[in-house]
């Protein structure tokens, strides 16, 4: 049985970084799924959705990669209890998997909280979690990653699901995968 990487992300302060996280968690590696799992969450910008997916049922195809990059599912409406053996069938079969969640606790995956780096008297103290710098930064809580401030170009490549092929920035989110999150 060979180990796969799975992780959820949430952002309980900046629906911004909620959107984003997921996806470059996974454009940080060579092949990746993203699959949201909060029905309530801003839409991520595909067509593909998890509940079309659970609806018709996963193609063989679908449950593995076939070429490198990232893939994402929308959410679609559906709640993570429904779809929970689909996202447990492409968990078994794709590399690495970041899953947008609404809250922290996710029983398919540790959740890496991901918050901007403000004071913990506006973000809350949500225990070691990446942060990422903003224009004005608080000092880093220990234990935490802290992401440097992204290019607009690499923020807006996200966004459009183009991987930037390089950046510090991306190249921070690496670290995440190799954390404990447990």
């Amino acid at each position: 049985m060979r180990t796969m990487a799975v992780l959820a992300t949430w952002s309980p302060v900046d629906p911004l970084l909620g959107v984003v996280a997921p996806l470059a968690l996974a454009a940080s590696v060579t092949t990746a799924l993203v699959v949201d799992l909060d029905p309530d969450a801003p839409p991520l910008p595909v067509a593909s959705t998890l509940a079309g997916l659970v609806e018709r049922g996963p193609t063989r195809a679908e449950l593995a990669p076939d070429r490198r990059g990232v893939a994402v599912l929308a959410n679609g409406g559906i709640s993570a209890e429904v779809a929970a053996p689909v996202v447990e069938a492409l968990i078994e079969g794709w590399p690495h998997v970041a899953l947008r969640v609404p809250e922290r606790t996710h029983p398919l995956a540790a959740c890496v909280p991901v918050l901007p780096l403000l004071p913990s008297e506006i973000v809350g103290d949500h225990g070691k979690a990446v942060y990422q710098r903003v224009a004005w930064s608080a000092a880093t809580p220990p234990g935490s990653i802290i992401l440097p401030r992204p290019s607009a170009a690499a923020v807006g490549a996200i966004l459009a699901l183009r991987r930037p092929l390089r950046g510090r920035w991306l190249r921070a989110w690496r670290r995440v995968w190799a954390a404990s999150w447990v």
